[in-house]
């Protein structure tokens, strides 16, 4: 006999709290080593009314990936308006590890390791998961092309991108927060030297 469903799983938000709860969850302890019994404990919820959102794992990496997806287009959006320039739209990007360095720092990261691990388990979503860093790729290769580098855009959006996970992922081994300030320093001095502006006005 199945359990009778509360009315918090009905709740509009419940949906969103099991997504939320599991995207945090995935990124500490990694996807394969979290159970549903795992997310059901962090949103409080009965089996039941788990079971009633989402059947399965999958089902629940699928949401996570399409908010994460959410996220970082909104975080893009954002950087568009916060900056009036495309070097100072960069800027943005490199400093996100410097804001997220203390979970940079333990976990390394969110989409990095989530990519790697989904590639080691050859699931299904990994390319999904890796569409987020295309989001990425694409806003920072029109920020270079604004530059009035559009010949070389993709090569320097794809530089950069490598270059921020190779930070993350050294940051991680080596919990060093005097590692990432010191590397976003030098993306930030590289991006400043590929801008036409500045190399006339000396």
């Amino acid at each position: 006999m199945s359990e009778s469903l509360d009315p918090a799983a009905v709740e509009p938000d419940t949906r969103e709290r099991i997504v939320a709860a599991a995207d945090a969850l995935f990124y500490q302890r990694g996807f394969e080593h979290t159970s549903f019994a795992d997310i059901a404990r962090a949103v409080q919820l009965s089996r039941g009314n788990f079971y009633y959102h989402f059947k399965t794992k999958d089902d629940i990496l699928e949401a996570v990936i399409g908010l994460r997806s959410q996220r970082t287009q909104a975080m893009l959006d954002a950087w568009t308006r916060a900056a009036d320039t495309p070097e100072g739209r960069l800027g943005c990007f490199v400093q996100m590890l410097v804001r997220n360095r203390e979970n940079i720092q333990r976990h390394g990261c969110p989409v990095g390791t989530l990519c790697t691990e989904l590639a080691k388990l050859k699931h299904p979503s990994r390319d999904d998961a890796g569409m987020i860093f295309s989001q990425f790729r694409a806003w920072l290769r029109t920020q270079f092309d604004a530059m009035g580098l559009a010949d070389e855009a993709d090569r320097l959006a794809m530089h950069l991108l490598s270059r921020s996970q190779g930070i993350a992922t050294l940051a991680n081994a080596f919990d060093d927060e005097a590692f990432i300030r010191q590397e976003v320093a030098l993306l930030e001095a590289w991006i400043s030297s590929l801008n036409p502006a500045s190399s006339t006005s000396h």
